[in-house]
């Protein structure tokens, strides 16, 4: 390793640093709540010094989002309320992975007709991040969809509660990523998205 000619910390070799497994030994764990949806447990962790720390995780069952391009660049995002902000939201379609055995795909492919009446040819994976990791299990996968058409009428799935008040919304890529930057687009999973497809085109 080579020390920082100037600032604490060490010189990374861009092609081995990455994110790594570990796991610290757990002394407890008390489960708090559990559903369908989500648990909460609080763990008692064991640092390397032998001191121990109560730390909550939350544990949702993960997540896909889908990045919907129409074949002149536009992106599909839907707008819903979501009551624990108290505000409705643009994102790209998403959803949990609820259903048993569903791959990560498939469970995109499901969320994005279900909630816009569309289905895509082409799947492509462009990102995995982790939503809260100081306190949360939860992963994310974001797709790329392509090579859209609609979902035949009868198809199509009775929308309920928030989702029945849901709206589709068709923007061009580029102003979508005007949007996020100006603040008018802040939830994190499309924001993500978006940006990670950004890079990718710029490469």
């Amino acid at each position: 390793m080579t020390a920082h000619p100037r600032l604490p910390g060490e010189l990374a070799d861009p092609t081995t640093l990455s994110d790594s497994a570990q796991s610290w030994p757990v002394s407890s764990s008390d489960t708090k709540y559990d559903s369908p949806y989500v648990a909460l447990r609080v763990d008692t962790i064991v640092d390397p010094a032998g001191g121990e720390h109560d730390r909550a995780v939350v544990q949702p069952n993960g997540a896909i989002a889908v990045l919907a391009i129409d074949d002149e660049d536009r992106v599909l995002l839907v707008e819903q309320y979501r009551h624990p902000v108290g505000r409705r939201l643009l994102e790209l379609p998403a959803g949990t992975l609820d259903v048993v055995g569903e791959s990560t795909v498939d469970a995109a492919a499901r969320e994005l007709a279900e909630e816009t009446d569309v289905v895509a040819e082409n799947w492509e994976s462009i990102l995995h991040l982790y939503a809260t990791p100081g306190y949360s299990t939860e992963g994310w996968e974001v797709f790329r969809a392509t090579g859209l058409s609609a979902l035949p009428d009868e198809d199509r799935t009775t929308r309920e509660a928030e989702e029945a008040d849901m709206m589709q919304w068709w923007l061009p890529f580029d102003q979508v990523v005007e949007s996020i930057l100006a603040g008018r687009i802040a939830d994190s999973l499309t924001v993500a998205g978006v940006l990670a497809e950004q890079a990718l085109r710029s490469r």
